[in-house]
C-alpha cells in the first residue's frame, strides 16, 4: 500500500502516523516557533529563541547571538544541519561561516536527514506541549527553559548509556540508596535524586 494511501486510512480512523503540526498558542491560537541547536556528540540543547515571526533577520540575530554564549567553544563546531526552511538566509550561512561552520542543507522532503532534532521536537511534544497550554511567547520560552534544563542536566538518554548530557548532579545508583522525587514543570515531569 502507498504510503500516501496508508496515511489517508490511518487519518480516516482518527490516527496518524505523521509527525503532529506545531502547536498554536492556546490563547491567542496563532503559531509559535522555537529555534534550537543541538550538539550531536553530546545530545546538548541550547534553546535559542522563541517567536511568532521567524525571519531571516531574526534567525541570523538568533544564531549571533548564540556564538557569542558559546565564544570559544563555538571553534569545536564544524557543521550546522539545517532545513529548507525560507528563514535560514544567505546572511544565516554567512555568520556562520564567519565563525568556520559550515551549514548544511538537507535534502527536500528527508527528515530523516536531521534525525536527532527531529527526535527531540517530538520528545517536547510528547512530553510537554502536549500536555499543557501555552499561552503565549513568553510562557512557551519559560517552559522550554525549564525543560531544556530538565533535557541537559537531569534526562536519562538511551544512546548516551541513560546518562544526561551534562549532568549537574552526581546519578544515583537506584540499588543501594533511596531516592528523593522532585517535580518540575508543576509535576508534569519528575526528577530524582538521592535523599538525605
Amino acid at each position: 500500500m502507498p504510503r500516501r494511501a496508508a496515511r489517508r486510512v490511518l487519518k480516516g480512523r482518527g490516527r496518524s502516523n505523521a509527525p503532529p503540526l506545531p502547536d498554536d498558542c492556546a490563547v491567542t491560537l496563532r503559531r509559535v516557533y522555537c529555534f534550537v541547536v543541538m550538539e550531536v556528540s553530546s545530545r546538548y540543547v541550547h534553546l535559542v529563541g522563541v517567536t511568532a515571526y521567524p525571519d531571516g533577520p531574526w534567525t541570523t540575530q538568533q544564531i549571533r547571538n548564540l556564538l557569542m554564549d558559546l565564544g570559544d567553544r563555538a571553534a569545536e563546531f564544524r557543521f550546522l544541519i539545517r532545513d529548507r526552511a525560507g528563514q535560514f538566509t544567505a546572511s544565516f550561512d554567512a555568520v556562520l561561516a564567519d565563525a568556520g561552520i559550515t551549514a548544511v542543507k538537507i535534502p527536500p522532503r528527508a527528515p530523516r536527514a536531521n534525525a536527532y532534532a527531529e527526535r527531540f521536537v517530538r520528545t517536547v511534544r510528547a512530553e510537554v506541549t502536549d500536555r499543557m497550554l501555552i499561552f503565549g511567547d513568553r510562557h512557551l520560552r519559560t517552559v522550554l527553559t525549564d525543560y531544556t534544563a530538565h533535557y541537559n542536566g537531569r534526562r536519562p538518554h538511551r544512546g548516551r548509556d541513560l546518562w544526561p548530557p551534562r549532568p549537574d548532579h552526581p546519578v544515583a545508583d537506584l540499588t543501594a540508596e533511596r531516592i528523593k522525587r522532585q517535580p518540575v514543570l508543576g509535576g508534569l515531569i519528575n526528577e530524582y535524586e538521592r535523599a538525605a
